[in-house]
C-alpha cells in the first residue's frame, strides 16, 4: 500500500510543481535499508506548505501544527491515505535533537542536494545519503541506528 500512498502524494505535489525531498525509512530503503516502512515522510519548502496542507486537506490525520516531539522541532501534517500515513514537513527552519550533545540543532534542507532513485514505481529526489546519516545519527533512534547500519552495510 506504501507504493499507493507515495504515488497519492507525488502526483499531488508534481501537479502543483511543488519540490520535495524524501527522507526518513523511505531514503533509507533507496541507500539499502530493508526494514518495513513505518510511513512516508518527505519535505516541502515552507512557501509551498499551506498548499500541500489544503490540497490533501480530506486525508488530513493530524492538522498541521509545529511540534516538538520524538526528536523533531517542525511544522508538519500527517496525511493518512488507504491506511498509510504520510508526513509532510516545512523546510521552514526544522530542528531535530542531537541526542549526542543534548541540543537542539537545525535540520538544513537544501532541495538541490538529493539524489534520484527508483522507489514505489516512482522516480523519487533522495535526500543526500551523507545528509540522512547525518540527520539520523544526531537522532540515534533505534530505528535510526537500524537504518544507518544497513545504508553502511550495502555501501
Amino acid at each position: 500500500m506504501h507504493h499507493i500512498a507515495a504515488r497519492w502524494i507525488v502526483g499531488l505535489l508534481r501537479d502543483r510543481n511543488i519540490p520535495f525531498l524524501i527522507c526518513g525509512g523511505l531514503a533509507a530503503k533507496g541507500y539499502g535499508s530493508e526494514r518495513d516502512l513505518n510511513d512516508i515522510d518527505l519535505f516541502v519548502p515552507g512557501e509551498h506548505f499551506p498548499s500541500v496542507v489544503q490540497a490533501g486537506q480530506e486525508f488530513v490525520s493530524k492538522a498541521a501544527a509545529h511540534r516538538q516531539e520524538e526528536g523533531w522541532d517542525l511544522t508538519y501534517v500527517q496525511f493518512k491515505y488507504k491506511g498509510i500515513k504520510v508526513e509532510v514537513g516545512s523546510a521552514d527552519r526544522p530542528k531535530i535533537f542531537d541526542a549526542g550533545s543534548e541540543t537542539w540543532v537545525p535540520l538544513n534542507i537544501d532541495f538541490s542536494r538529493y539524489t534520484p532513485a527508483h522507489l514505489l514505481g516512482l522516480e523519487l529526489p533522495l535526500m543526500l545519503k551523507d545528509d540522512l546519516i547525518q540527520y539520523k545519527s544526531a537522532l540515534s533512534r533505534p530505528v535510526d541506528i537500524q537504518d544507518i547500519r544497513a545504508i553502511r552495510e550495502s555501501a
